[in-house]
């Protein structure tokens, strides 16, 4: 009976082997199948030369394993710093690497996301792990293991993206609403008396015509009088005649904030995560701005073409400031996150 429950055990233990077997092979075989669909619709791969959980570019030879082993696949792999032209103008040909550093005490524990231009992942290939306690050969173990998710894989691009339909952005509810506050701004200028309004160095005038019933004639004559004031039932004038410092801007301004209209960025800008931050683009869609985060909440380092500055949010709108020829300008933006 002893050796009855023994075979018995062994076949079982054999049973149980085969079918593990049958279902890595399935697995494989469906992994390839998924990458196959997917992954033939892009152009390029996008290697960042730092990857987010490391302190350093290139730390561990990450960054060059990673490039090396998708361009063993048949991709055109550039790093994120040195995009070809066309990548560069229509981000959504590409998929960015991202890498999962899942490890642990005693194991290095990797798998590698692809991200499209809109943040989605497309394709995860499976985790890879090592045992060395080195880690500039742990990682290197644990990153060929989970390629090993495209064995067998063929890369064969074909022109998907590029041929897609162009994105269409309606702006049918932003007329209404701006016909709304214009409607709504004409009922108020109808029933509030009309304003003229002056902003310069030399001289801030307002004027309001409406009626108003006052006694007052004009103010006093005083030493250094800087504030004239007039109020009459046909016009009500405030005149600040102080001295204005010559180093004012002379620009359009809303509230506290100077303001500078920039093309192509007065338009609605839609923001797509980065690892280090957001991208901002338009409805080409094309790349026009990069946000990079900073110590501080809802404040962004930016670059704009060979400019920088800095967007942050003050109550509900968003800002982009910079310096243009030695003076101070800010914009307002309007992100869609």
């Amino acid at each position: 009976m002893a050796g009855f429950g023994t075979l018995f055990s062994v076949k079982n233990v054999k049973g149980l082997l085969v079918k593990r077997l049958i279902l890595l092979l399935m697995g494989t075989v469906f992994n390839i199948g998924t990458a196959q669909m997917v992954l033939n619709d892009y152009k390029f791969i996008i290697v960042p030369k730092r990857f987010s959980d490391f302190k350093k570019e290139n730390q561990y030879q990450t960054s060059t394993l990673v490039k090396h082993l998708f361009t063993q696949k048949g991709f055109q792999v550039f790093y994120d710093d040195n995009l070809p032209m066309d990548l560069n103008s229509d981000r959504c040909l590409g998929l960015l690497v991202k890498l999962n550093n899942n490890s642990s005490l005693f194991t290095t524990k990797v798998n590698l996301d692809l991200v499209d231009c809109f943040s989605k992942t497309v394709y995860s290939t499976q985790e890879g792990r090592s045992k060395e306690k080195e880690y500039k050969i742990s990682f290197n173990e644990a990153i060929r293991e989970s390629l090993r998710s495209l064995d067998g894989f063929q890369y064969t691009y074909n022109g998907k993206v590029e041929n897609r339909e162009p994105i269409t952005v309606s702006f049918r509810n932003d007329v209404k609403h701006v016909e709304t506050d214009m409607q709504n701004k004409a009922a108020v200028n109808e029933r509030k008396p009309t304003v003229r309004q002056e902003a310069t160095p030399e001289n801030q005038l307002y004027t309001d015509v409406a009626p108003v019933q006052s006694n007052i004639k004009k103010g006093g004559d005083m030493p250094g009088k800087t504030v004239e004031q007039v109020a009459t039932p046909e016009e009500r004038t405030y005149t600040n005649r102080a001295p204005v410092p010559s180093t004012m801007v002379k620009q359009e301004t809303k509230g506290d904030d100077i303001v500078s209209e920039i093309p192509g960025l007065q338009g609605l800008l839609y923001a797509q995560e980065l690892d280090n931050g957001y991208q901002l683009v338009d409805s080409t869609p094309s790349i026009v701005m990069k946000l990079l985060h900073s110590s501080l909440p809802e404040v962004y380092h930016a670059k704009f073409g060979n400019s920088g500055g800095m967007v942050y949010k003050k109550g509900s709108k968003w800002y982009f400031e910079y310096y243009s020829l030695g003076k101070l300008r800010v914009q307002e933006l309007n992100i869609k996150f």
